[in-house]
């Protein structure tokens, strides 16, 4: 997805660009970090289907004025709808995942077990798309592969309680969400590499609202309608988390691309899991033992070493990495 084809930025042609990129970026880090303390929030009063039905039911109405707009100007691109279909199935199969697994772990556990997504995303992108490879083959991306992959197997496997029961399907949930979440991403750029990504993700949204409303009906407890039953400034609150973490957090993530780049904005994002883990704690109590700590900085490092091998190989043979943007920076939303 090229990121001069990005629009967002327009709105702020006053403020220097990377200090718009900056604060895009911390919002957007902000905006996804949030997302996981909403879910858990809720999962003491909602179940998984309720909460997936209204929150990207909502957020696919905030997205339909882009698509109804770029309709009446003939902006919509041939074939828009079939491309977005599989990348929306994957999208959605990865949402419910993520989802379910905030009734098994904690959000802190979660997140990190979700950065497993960099490792399937390396995988399949050197499956489809041979122009990547050098990348991938190089000894600093390796490096990094086998950095993340031990630390994040430390951070999941290295806590208080057994990777048993409950605490296991959560663990697996986690992972799952992760490689479906990679392998989104590989399908955006796959299906969709010549679509505005604003255009991109609000078609994927409406197919993805449609799975997970018709999920609600069929799975949710009273066909969702328990949402309507929580106090007014929780439903409220259940709605604002649909804005912040799949509305804005979109928009303010393709900001940052198109002003800093995908790898200081891949970059950046890495850090998603200590920021949800640190919240987690004041929020929920959760606690994680200092040999999960020691080993998600170790990840973090290692996904950096993979970022940097990504932007510096790119700069060496003019690889166009920006269409490489929701395989790095997505999380759950």
């Amino acid at each position: 997805m090229p990121s001069q084809a990005i629009p967002v930025g327009q709105m702020t042609r006053s403020f220097p660009p990377a200090a718009v990129g900056f604060i895009s970026i911390v919002l957007t880090l902000l905006a996804w970090s949030s997302v996981p303390l909403f879910l858990k929030h809720f999962a003491a009063s909602i179940d998984a289907w309720t909460s997936n039905g209204w929150r990207y039911g909502f957020a696919a109405l905030l997205w339909a004025p882009v698509l109804v707009v770029a309709g009446y100007r003939r902006r919509l691109p041939a074939g828009l709808w079939r491309a977005a279909l599989v990348p929306s199935i994957i999208n959605g199969a990865g949402q419910v995942c993520f989802t379910l697994a905030h009734y098994k772990i904690d959000p802190g556990l979660l997140t990190f077990g979700l950065r497993s997504q960099l490792l399937f995303a390396a995988v399949g992108a050197y499956m489809l798309f041979p122009m990547e490879r050098p990348i991938i083959r190089s000894r600093r991306f390796l490096l990094g592969v086998v950095v993340v992959t031990g630390g994040t197997a430390g951070a999941v496997l290295l806590g208080r309680q057994p990777v048993v029961g409950a605490h296991a399907a959560g663990v697996i949930l986690s992972v799952g969400s992760g490689f479906l979440f990679g392998a989104y991403g590989l399908a955006v750029r796959k299906y969709m590499h010549q679509v505005n990504p604003v255009i991109a993700f609000a078609a994927i949204s409406q197919y993805t609202a449609a799975a997970m409303v018709a999920l609600m009906l069929i799975r949710g407890e009273s066909f969702g309608l328990m949402a309507l039953a929580l106090p007014s400034s929780q439903f409220v609150l259940l709605l604002v988390s649909a804005v912040i973490g799949i509305a804005l957090g979109h928009v303010l993530y393709y900001t940052s691309i198109a002003r800093l780049g995908v790898a200081v904005s891949s970059g950046v994002l890495q850090l998603h899991p200590f920021g949800v883990a640190v919240a987690s704690f004041l929020l929920f109590q959760e606690i994680l033992t200092p040999a999960q700590w020691i080993s998600g900085s170790i990840a973090l490092a290692g996904a950096g070493l993979m970022v940097a091998a990504q932007a510096r190989v790119s700069r060496a043979e003019h690889i166009d990495l920006a269409d490489r943007a929701i395989a790095q920076g997505k999380g759950g939303s």
